[in-house]
This record gives structure tokens, sequence and C-alpha cells, in this order.
């Protein structure tokens, strides 16, 4: 094999690997509505949008042919999905939580309408299908800044997730390197603001552990 070839091939098993063990972080919330019976502290919405940009990326992927995008999108979309018919199967309050699943649904509906049957021309439906998918990762990654703030406010990052933030992390990463070797810049760009987030939520880790130690060493004395 040759050695672009190996680099290929390397990368995309880096997207696949690290892409499906962030997917994979959500089984923890699933056991936790399995034990307790309830969604108490599990958010919903982060299924539907990771749901919903999992079938995005994959119509893209069928799209331009690769590999990599169909079988990460495949495997998440299933995974958000099933995470999405147990919070639904545990949650009290059914409505709100179906009328968002509605929402974002109908709006994936209109787009791919929009698409497959008002851009008859295959290039053109590629680069616009790739700028829908790029900004709603974009606003993906960058909506957590509200909880950022909060973690900020309360100097504490118990609402934070560190496994998923290496997870993001190494996904983003590899995923910009991924589409560098393509020269895609519809899978380099989203994943960008994946790789600052994650350091950001490093930083805050090391910090307010810092914090946490030096208070401890204060009580002590």
């Amino acid at each position: 094999m040759e050695a672009g070839g190996l680099a290929d091939s390397l990368l995309s098993g880096a997207c696949v690997l690290f892409t499906l063990g962030m997917f994979s972080t959500g089984l923890s919330d699933l056991k936790h509505m399995r034990m307790t019976r309830s969604v108490d502290s599990v958010q919903f919405l982060p299924f539907l949008t990771t749901d919903v940009n999992n079938l995005s990326w994959l119509s893209y992927g069928a799209l331009k042919g690769n590999g990599t995008l169909i079988v990460v999108n495949a495997v998440g979309a299933v995974l958000q999905t099933l995470y999405i018919l147990v919070y639904l199967h545990y949650c009290h309050r059914k409505r709100a939580v179906l009328l968002q699943t509605a929402i974002l649904l109908g709006v994936l509906v209109l787009g791919f309408g929009y698409f497959w049957l008002l851009v008859p021309d295959l290039e053109t439906r590629l680069q616009q299908l790739g700028l829908f998918c790029s900004v709603f990762t974009i606003s993906m990654y960058l909506s957590p800044l509200a909880d950022l703030a909060k973690v900020i406010q309360s100097k504490s990052t118990q609402r934070l997730s560190f496994s998923l933030t290496i997870a993001t992390l190494l996904s983003s990463a590899s995923w910009t390197l991924y589409g560098f070797r393509l020269n895609d810049p519809y899978i380099v760009v989203p994943n960008l603001p994946g790789i600052l987030t994650s350091f950001i939520r490093l930083w805050l880790f090391w910090k307010y552990s810092q914090e946490q130690d030096r208070n401890c060493q204060f009580l002590q004395a």
C-alpha cells in the first residue's frame, strides 16, 4: 500500500473510532434513564440535534460516495434514535419533546426536499448540502457555550463530561485532518469549533481542579 493510501486508511479509521466513541458516551445517559426510570438530569436536545446532524451528513456522504461518512453517521443516527426513543419512554412531559422533534424533523424534510427536488445539478447540490451540514454542525458545537458560561459563574465543572470532552477533541481533530486530506472545506471548517470548545473545556477542568486543590490545602491548614 502506498504512503498516501495508508495515511487515508489510518485517518479514516481514526475518524470512525473516535466519532463512535463520542456517540457512545450517551450510553451512560441511557443506563441512567433505565436504572432510575426517569430523565432527570438528562438533556434531550443534544440527542435530537446530533441525530439530525448525523442524518444530514449521511446524505452528504451518500451523495459524495464517501464510505467513512456513511458508516459513521449511519451508526450515529441509529444510536441517537435509540437514545431519543428511550428518553420518550421515560419522559413524563412528552408533548414538548414531541414538538421539538417534529420541528427539527420538519426542517430536515424541507431541506432534503429542496436539495433533491429543486437542485438538479449534482455538484451544486453537493456544495449546498455541504454548506447546510457545516452550518448545522458549527451551531451544534457552539451551543454548549451557554453551559460554559454557567461553569465559569459557578466555578464548578460538574455539568461537564471529561470523557465527552476528550472524545470530542479527538473526533474533531481527526475529521479536520481527514477533511484537509480530501481537500473538503465542508468537513474541515465545522470541526474547528469542536477543537476550540474542547480546549476551552479542558482549560476549565484544569482551572477549577487547581482551585479546588488550593481550597482543600487551605482548609487542611
